[in-house]
């Protein structure tokens, strides 16, 4: 018997495959280059706040593990590292069983930026990127937020009910234990 639990890593493995499949046939080719929606992170998010944090700290540091070795291949780690951590940080500040869409959707906002400045500054750490704060934040931070929440309102119901499904069947067994 499937549990809900596989279920939800195969939906994350299927959300993985189509931001390198169909995401790119979605998006305009002007934009392109500024837009890298990472889906897979936002129901990472989703996973820290309704589930619980080590989970989304394990799941972020496997798909970002996946996510540099399959898409970006000059340095191995830096989206392991940042969703890992991003996810973790703010399962910890904003851990709700019961969380409004306003909460969401501000941990969306916030652990997409969280993430996404991590990156930035892996990559000046490392020498890999050459441009400033400012226009890495205006050509491609807020393009990526934007994205991330419209796919977050999308998912909100569905998601929300499924992992409260998980977190009810978890708590039951464990009182029968």
């Amino acid at each position: 018997m499937v549990t809900r639990k596989q279920v939800l890593f195969l939906l994350l493995f299927l959300l993985f495959i189509a931001e390198g499949t169909i995401l790119p046939l979605l998006i305009p080719s002007g934009w392109q280059m500024r837009i890298s929606a990472n889906l897979v992170y936002i129901v990472i998010l989703f996973i820290a706040v309704y589930h619980h944090r080590h989970t989304a700290l394990v799941l972020g540091i496997f798909f970002g593990l996946l996510h540099d070795v399959v898409f970006y291949g000059e340095m191995i780690g830096p989206y392991g590292f940042s969703m890992g951590l991003s996810a973790y940080m703010m399962g910890l500040i904003f851990q709700a069983p019961r969380a409004p869409l306003p909460v969401m959707v501000s941990v969306v906002i916030l652990g997409s930026l969280l993430n996404d400045t991590m990156l930035f500054f892996l990559y000046k750490l490392f020498q890999l990127n050459h441009v400033t704060f400012d226009w890495a934040l205006i050509e491609y931070m807020i393009p990526n937020l934007f994205i991330h929440f419209v796919f977050a309102l999308i998912i909100y119901v569905p998601l929300r009910k499924q992992l409260e499904r998980i977190g009810k069947r978890r708590s039951k067994t464990e009182e029968a234990s």
